[in-house]
């Protein structure tokens, strides 16, 4: 349809690679992306409009109000990013020196440190603080890529901290141009101040902190909203079922009444200890995701495999913990499953701001494929977050997120490891990232 006038028209690019559908990929399918050389993209309204050949959309646009040359780049959807603990005060460097020197880290945990250090920090820090730290780590997430994320609170546990977390993810998410999906993960330990009665502080969690997130509401506000922002202040609940944690059931009575006060349901699971029955409990309550999966018994990836629940494996966390043990992706798929892959962003474990740093490893580790570990990291990450309709495939209707890569194969993503291939960054059909700098107001 000859005539059509666009806002941003990207051409000539030696290759196009990219997932299709509203996902999520399953199995065999997640190693099938649409490969076009010589390929273009048209955008209007912060839409995909046209995509293909560039002298096929070139055939379909009268006007462009900007042209970028991709010549020698591959085009591909931007990273989505669905499992990071965002926002938190301070750093663990110390503790990772304990953990060079052998202590593990449920040691470290159960002293008080891990996940405890961070809560106090964070509980002492002011919100412009937790703005400022937390900016800084989505200027450099959007630097490699990543244009939306899933971001966890869980570093409060205590009403008003994880309140104040809440209400500053709510401000980013209209300040930068990264969208933000904001879970509730107020069980992510048991506070200092319950350590002597676990059991008060979860039913702390299910009488009183989840019916408050439930109640609260955010106006959608500010330069760079979502469209989909729906003003809740928190899309899922998420449960850290581990030893030294919560047990079984306490997992499931929180998870239950997260679900019946229409929370979306995610489950770290098998972190660490591999028979606590953590994952046929997500696909029990039908979680749209279960992660971490280090230690998944095979049974239990069957199961996961053969549910609607998708599995995010998180291989920056055992890289950082130098395990050396990772999730077996290749297992998951090979049965069928839906695998999405994520950073895990946070102080103690896995501070690392970079999608293809984690497609370096799961394709190494995991064993995926670079196409797999590519649609593990935009559609079917989407899809773990509930936003497949809109992001993570470049086709039209969807969301105008993508990333330029100086390279002129997508494989180049795996192949190439400690180096930042992300050229150009667009988002919502907005260049944010221009030859690898900040470009957004």
């Amino acid at each position: 349809m000859k005539g059509m006038k666009v806002d941003l028209l990207i051409r000539n690019a030696a290759q196009i690679a990219t997932p299709t559908g509203p996902g999520p990929a399953r199995g065999g399918a997640m190693g099938f992306l649409r490969l076009i050389s010589g390929g273009a993209v048209a955008i209007r309204e912060g839409r995909v409009v046209a995509i293909g050949p560039t002298s096929e959309v070139e055939a379909q646009i009268e006007e462009a109000a900007e042209i970028v040359e991709a010549r020698h780049q591959t085009v591909i959807p931007g990273f989505v990013d669905p499992h990071t603990h965002l926002i938190w005060a301070g750093d663990r460097v110390a503790e990772f020196e304990l953990r060079l020197k052998g202590a593990t880290y449920l040691e470290i945990l159960q002293a008080g440190g891990g996940i405890l250090s961070t809560v106090r920090a964070t509980r002492a820090a002011s919100a412009e603080q937790l703005m400022v730290e937390t900016r800084s780590r989505l200027d450099r997430m959007l630097l490699h890529g990543t244009t939306t994320a899933e971001a966890k609170t869980g570093y409060g546990l205590e009403w008003e901290t994880e309140r104040r977390l809440l209400e500053v993810l709510h401000r980013l998410n209209g300040a930068h141009p990264m969208d933000l999906v904001p879970t509730f993960m107020g069980a992510h330990a048991v506070p200092e101040e319950y350590q002597e009665d676990p059991e008060a502080y979860v039913e702390r969690l299910i009488e009183e902190m989840l019916p408050e997130v439930a109640a609260q509401r955010y106006p959608v506000d500010g330069p760079w909203s979502p469209p989909w922002a729906n003003g809740r202040a928190a899309w899922f609940c998420d449960v850290f079922c581990e030893r030294g944690a919560f047990d079984l059931d306490q997992t499931r009575r929180i998870l239950e009444a997260a679900k019946a006060l229409g929370f979306g349901l995610k489950v770290h699971a098998d972190e660490f200890e591999p028979a606590l029955g953590a994952t046929p409990l997500a696909v029990q309550l039908r979680a749209i995701s279960v992660d971490h999966l280090v230690s998944t018994p095979p049974e239990h990836l069957e199961l996961l495999a053969r549910s609607e629940t998708i599995g995010v494996m998180l291989p920056g966390t055992p890289f950082g913990l130098a395990t050396g043990h990772y999730g077996r992706g290749r297992s998951l798929i090979d049965a069928g499953g839906a695998l999405a892959i994520a950073t895990d962003l946070n102080p103690g474990t896995s501070w690392c701001e970079s999608m293809p740093m984690m497609i370096a490893l799961a394709t190494r580790y995991m064993k995926l494929t670079p196409a797999e570990a590519l649609t593990a990291a935009t559609l079917n990450a989407a899809c773990a977050i509930g936003l497949g309709h809109e992001i993570g495939s470049l086709e039209p209707g969807k969301q105008a997120d993508l990333v330029l890569l100086d390279a002129p194969d997508y494989r180049h993503l795996a192949y190439r490891y400690g180096v930042n291939l992300v050229h150009t960054v667009v988002k919502r059909g907005r260049i944010v990232v221009r030859e690898g700098r900040i470009q957004y107001d």
